[in-house]
């Protein structure tokens, strides 16, 4: 999935707006060599990687622990039955 350029772009603009005023936690599951090809434009993407990255702390997780969501979300279900 790729994004259009308006979308990019307010996504650019999202970013923009927030750099240095406010901390924030996002998300992803795609690396940042990735996002040019996900978002449609390299030269924007350049341009929000520069803001995000900048005094960032970047946590990755290996590839166990991607799946600690679902993990835990298996385990609330296990002890559980339904009977028609």
């Amino acid at each position: 999935m790729t994004y259009e350029p308006v979308e990019a772009n307010m996504f650019f603009q999202f970013i923009y707006d927030l750099y240095d005023k406010s901390a924030f936690i996002l998300t992803s599951n795609k690396g940042p060599s990735d996002w040019g090809k996900f978002l449609g434009d390299p030269t924007l993407t350049a341009a929000i990687l520069d803001r995000l990255l900048h005094r960032s702390e970047i946590l990755t997780f290996d590839s166990e622990a991607d799946s600690i969501r679902m993990k835990y979300r298996k385990t609330i279900f296990e002890d559980q039955t339904v009977e028609s």
